[in-house]
């Protein structure tokens, strides 16, 4: 009897060691559980052996896909087989993940209980024994921190034919869940289109469709894809990463959703062409969105340009155009009209222009944003010179007005008009409220609706111009002209000079002390130019003296062209010299990787991307940062501030304003202890700021 029970136990031990073999100890953290499993717990050479690293993710923990997205690291398995049988594992046969977009970010990423199949197949190793199967395997777990895993696992097994373990059905799950060869074919347009061509597609099949690119990099992961449906074809907007070439194929994962809800993830590569006939080209779910989606944007666009009237960039201009409307207040309705409409297209027109460019550059694959031109020092250093001419202008050095700053009414129609481009060059380092949605909605739309609300933009800065041109009787109530006009010519030139101390500081942080030794020394050259110009205006007054007139002229636009010249050797002489943040003490440079290490200590972290030509970024930290009552609330709730300086131009900061929906400075964005980022608005005060660590 006993023997029998003894013969029972073992035939009952079998199966139950036959399980266990099939897969390895655990190894658990506080994050997940993970081990190694196979589909078969025998193992023969010429077979295939499934192989598989199983993780099961503690909730709101996730792991990634092979293309992790804008953040993350994929998994790795390096497995291997010893003993009776040998062999080296395969790449993992990656099951089709799911998409976070967490503050603008996108990953690509797997929930839960998840497995990451391999496949070996066994030659034959030693005689005789059994097979054992060894893995090294790396993951990365994240949730509100990011916690790097690794692990080596052991599974014996037996020599014999191969049959199904216990662990079969996880394969089975993980093989239903990746995706298939796609049977449509698959091209991507000039337009960025990916279209898919094919029996089965089309609006009264599929209600949803997005794709996850192979390679990280290639396109914005977090753009939105636009799905357009017509009978036989699909196609999903995508949107290039600035850099790429948009000439090369494309390899990733394409979803679909039909109506009943069911998904089916099929394995695409799409390589260049021209869109196929009749393919799709009416967005799904958008062709009622979009138009209100524009009317917002343009209404921010235009607030914004309106707002852009009280920003402090503005002021030298504006100033100049008040004292133009001032000798307005003594014209006729014409002139009026005239003056003011001319402003106004001088406005638009170029702020069409910068967006245009803005664009251009844009879609070339250039990482550049609003105030781009600010980051190059030939730029500043050719607006210092600009506006110094102007303030000798303003003193009465030389006659040339610029929409009727001076007194002289000549070329009064062409300087209107310059005023106009003028104020958007000065304008542009700046960002009222409601600029940054309606310049994200520029750049991320088509061409036509960008256009559209750089349009409205320069509107709204002309507006108060254009309300002087619909009702001038408004001009008329302005001050006579009079002996006043000259003093306050005189001191309006003050705010120019002021802005040009301002600007000659940003290019020494840019370009260091060649740079300001280049940008001084070209404006007293153009002092001295200015001089003899004015010197020539006042002897063509006077009967015989011609030769000087052409004398002192020549002279003048001579030591023009010399200075001009100068400009070149600007950008060849830059050294980089200091920084906005290297300038403030207890504030911590911006990185990615910093910023990540404090949140996993849980230190709340507030983020300054600011740069020295960005006024509204000057007045903030000045009214709102640097306040005593805000520095002893960051202190006392052991706030760090973190400020990237995007004075010149830095791929790493690019990318963290493109993630928050920006293309430009300033961005606020405050991250609680425990929490997700918030980002501010674009005018700060203490209160705000203080009402963010509820004191």
């Amino acid at each position: 009897m006993r023997l029998v029970i003894c013969l029972l136990s073992l035939l009952l031990a079998l199966p139950m060691t036959a399980v266990r073999a099939a897969e390895s100890a655990g190894v658990t953290t506080t994050h997940d559980t993970a081990s190694l499993i196979t589909d078969s717990d025998t193992a023969q050479a010429g077979a295939p052996l499934g192989v598989a690293l199983h993780l099961r993710l503690q909730p709101g923990w996730h792991t990634y896909w092979i293309n992790p997205g804008d953040a993350g690291e994929a998994p790795t398995v390096d497995a291997s087989l010893s003993g009776a049988l040998a062999g080296k594992g395969g790449p993992i046969n990656w099951p089709t993940p799911v998409r976070i977009l967490d503050s603008g970010l996108m990953s690509y990423a797997y929930l839960g209980d998840t497995v990451l199949p391999l496949q070996i197949t066994p030659t034959a190793g030693a005689a005789g024994g059994d097979v054992k199967l060894h893995a090294h395997a790396m993951w990365l777990v994240c949730a509100d921190v990011c916690v790097p895993e690794k692990a080596d696992f052991d599974v014996t097994l037996r020599s014999g034919v191969p049959a199904p373990s216990a662990q079969t059905p996880l394969f089975t799950k993980a093989a239903q869940a990746s995706p298939v060869a796609s049977p449509f074919s698959a091209t991507l347009t000039p337009a960025s289109q990916l279209v898919l061509s094919g029996s089965g597609l089309g609006p009264d099949v599929v209600t949803d469709a997005w794709f996850f690119p192979e390679v990280s990099g290639l396109i914005d992961q977090a753009a939105t894809q636009k799905l357009s449906l017509k009978p036989g074809s699909l196609s999903l907007d995508l949107k290039w990463a600035d850099g790429v070439k948009h000439d090369q194929s494309l390899a990733g994962v394409v979803v679909i959703r039909d109506k009943a809800g069911e998904e089916r993830a099929l394995r695409v590569t799409a390589n260049p062409g021209a869109a196929p006939a009749g393919a799709a080209s009416t967005p799904v779910g958008h062709a009622a969105a979009d138009a209100p989606a524009l009317w917002r944007a343009t209404l921010f666009a235009f607030l914004g340009g309106l707002v852009l009237n009280l920003m402090p960039c503005v002021f030298p201009v504006l100033a100049m155009k008040a004292l133009a409307l001032a000798r307005l207040g003594g014209a006729g309705q014409r002139a009026q009209r005239m003056s003011a409409s001319l402003y106004a297209v001088g406005v638009v027109l170029s702020f069409t222009l910068l967006g245009a460019v803005l664009m251009g550059l844009r879609a070339a694959g250039d990482a550049v944003g609003w105030g781009f031109q600010f980051q190059s020092p030939l730029f500043v250093v050719a607006i210092t010179w600009l506006l110094f001419l102007m303030a000798m202008n303003l003193f009465g050095v030389f006659e040339i007005t610029i929409g009727g700053g001076g007194g002289a009414h000549r070329g009064g129609a062409v300087g209107d008009l310059l005023t106009g481009v003028l104020a958007v060059v000065v304008a542009s380092p700046c960002t009222a409220p409601f600029m940054g949605v309606a310049i994200a909605a520029a750049l991320g739309g088509s061409a036509i609706a960008g256009l559209v609300i750089f349009v409205a933009m320069g509107l709204g800065l002309a507006a108060p111009s254009l309300v002087l041109a619909v009702a001038p009787s408004l001009a008329s109530r302005m001050p006579r002209p009079g002996a006043w006009m000259e003093v306050l010519r005189q001191v309006l030139a003050f705010p120019l000079l002021a802005t040009c101390v301002w600007l000659l500081w940003v290019a020494s942080l840019q370009g260091g002390p060649s740079v300001v030794v280049l940008a001084t020394g070209g404006a007293v050259a153009l002092a001295l130019a200015g001089w003899l110009f004015g010197h020539a205006q006042r002897a063509s007054m006077r009967e015989g003296r011609r030769a000087q007139v052409r004398t002192l002229r020549a002279a003048s636009l001579g030591l023009v062209l010399a200075t001009l010249a100068l400009l070149p050797r600007v950008s060849t002489e830059a050294t980089p010299g200091g920084t906005v943040q290297a300038s403030a003490q207890g504030i911590e440079p911006f990185s990615e990787a910093r910023l990540a290490e404090l949140r996993g200590q849980g230190r709340p972290v507030f983020v300054d991307m600011t740069a020295a030509w960005c006024i509204t970024c000057l007045v903030n930290e000045r009214v709102a940062l640097s306040t005593p009552s805000v520095k002893a609330a960051f202190a006392a709730h052991k706030v760090v501030l973190m400020r990237g300086d995007w004075t010149n131009r830095n791929e790493t900061l690019g990318a963290f304003l493109k993630a928050h929906q920006r293309d430009g400075v300033p961005l606020y964005v405050f991250y609680p202890a425990h929490g997700e980022g918030q980002t501010l608005p674009q005018i700060l005060t203490p209160g705000l700021v203080l009402g963010l660590l509820g004191t």
